[in-house]
């Protein structure tokens, strides 16, 4: 009896074992929806989302209608309609915990005077109209060099040289035959005669006058009546030698130019200014100059004339100042520290200059048109001093710009921007390739 029960008992569970072996079975081969509640189903159905377009994932403006790589073998980055905004192109919304965490700091437009100081690296050079460039009147030899050092200080009549020449032996002799003719007729009874021999006079002793014969030698020659080999040339004016261009025993010509001599009682500073700071500057504006050479020292000075070219090397543009130079503190070829005052002062509207970003073929802000929402804005600029810069045109006074990680702002501002061109450019290659795109994703899909 036991043994029969035993049996049956045995046959019971194989018999379970095999139909729940036979159920689980049923059930594995069920879809999977089939195993989770009614609630769940529609959130595990893929969503067949289609792309629009694949953009760069460096540079949004590049776009292509199928998935491809850049020259990096990065990926094209898929970009979905609802990604899209229907803000204005290239407008840009932040979530104020990203604007904080980036660092995002604004500033208002506001209106200012506008002045300021610029500053130039100088040089001292010659007074141009206080050099004289001394030439011989006539061909001859040098027979004595009186003054031989170039840097020496010389007065006015200074005995610089004494030449030979024919052509004033000539006119030496000339004046001579025309003293004597004249005393002879002095006492001729015709007036036209008499005349004629005072017109002669005149006339010789003008000539050797013109060949800058010194008038203590042509008196002597008048009272003496002797003719002199060699005759004086004299210094014209004060200053200093800066060129001898002939020595003893040396032929020169009128071609030659024997002494340059400079009068440094008053000299010029040129100043070098750039481009971007040549607007600020008018003539007569006031400015100092500090010399190494001259330490302690202040000179002041006014711009006397802005020079109407620029340097082809430096691309800057000089100005002329005047100083005086009694004292003979100021030497030529000395550098100098020049600082103008202009006197040039605006009242305009101004924002930080950090505040622009230069593409090179547009200047631009990005606005703030509420908070975390950031608009692209072009501004006409005008001059800049002191970290600020003039908007001409664009903004309006009281507008709140960003002054800082606008560069972040601007890179999802072209993004945005670049979609914006996609979606409203239907006619473009890109737009007109979206639905057969579409249609080739969706038959993938299916």
């Amino acid at each position: 009896m036991s043994r029969r029960l035993l049996i049956t008992g045995l046959s019971m569970l194989a018999l379970g074992l095999g139909a729940g072996y036979w159920l689980a079975g049923r059930i594995d081969n069920l879809p999977i929806e089939a195993h989770l509640p009614e609630h769940r189903l529609d959130d595990k159905k893929p969503e067949h989302r289609q792309p629009l377009f694949y953009r760069h994932p460096m540079n949004p403006e590049i776009t292509s209608p199928v998935p491809a790589k850049d020259s990096m073998g990065m990926d094209y980055i898929p970009v979905y309609a609802d990604e899209q905004t229907a803000s204005e192109p290239g407008t840009v919304r932040i979530d104020p915990v990203t604007v904080q965490n980036i660092g995002v700091r604004t500033a208002r437009a506001s209106r200012t005077t506008l002045s300021r100081n610029v500053r130039a690296v100088g040089r001292v050079d010659y007074d141009e109209e206080r050099i004289v460039r001394l030439h011989p009147k006539t061909a001859g030899w040098i027979e004595a060099l009186y003054v031989d050092k170039t840097g020496q200080w010389i007065g006015k009549d200074t005995d610089l040289l004494s030449i030979y020449s024919p052509q004033l032996v000539s006119a030496q002799q000339e004046y001579i035959l025309a003293l004597q003719n004249q005393k002879i007729l002095s006492d001729s009874p015709f007036e036209s005669i008499r005349q004629g021999a005072d017109d002669l006079l005149a006339s010789s002793r003008k000539r050797l006058q013109l060949l800058d014969v010194p008038a203590h030698q042509l008196h002597e020659l008048t009272v003496t009546k002797r003719i002199f080999k060699s005759l004086h040339i004299h210094a014209p004016t004060d200053g200093i030698v800066i060129q001898i261009g002939a020595r003893e025993g040396q032929y020169v010509t009128p071609d030659t130019e024997i002494f340059t001599i400079a009068d440094i009682a008053n000299v010029w500073v040129y100043a070098d200014v750039y481009e971007y700071e040549l607007p600020w500057i008018r003539p007569g504006d006031r400015a100092e100059i500090r010399l190494a050479g001259v330490p302690g020292r202040v000179f002041e000075s006014r711009v006397e004339f802005i020079y109407p070219y620029a340097e082809k090397r430096t691309r800057t543009t000089r100005i002329r100042l005047v100083l005086d130079n009694a004292e003979g503190l100021l030497k030529p070829d000395m550098f100098a520290d020049v600082t103008i005052a202009t006197q040039r002062q605006m009242e305009t509207l101004v924002v930080p200059t950090e505040a622009i970003i230069r593409s090179g073929t547009r200047n631009q802000v990005f606005v703030v048109r509420e908070p975390g929402k950031f608009e692209p804005r072009r501004v006409k600029l005008g001059l800049d001093s002191d970290g600020q810069v003039a908007i001409l045109d664009g903004l309006d006074e009281g507008e709140e710009i960003v002054v800082s990680a606008q560069f972040l702002i601007d890179s999802e501002s072209k993004l945005r921007e670049a979609t914006a061109k996609m979606l409203g450019a239907p006619t473009q290659p890109q737009a007109e390739s979206i639905p057969a795109l579409h249609g080739a994703e969706g038959h993938k899909h299916d």
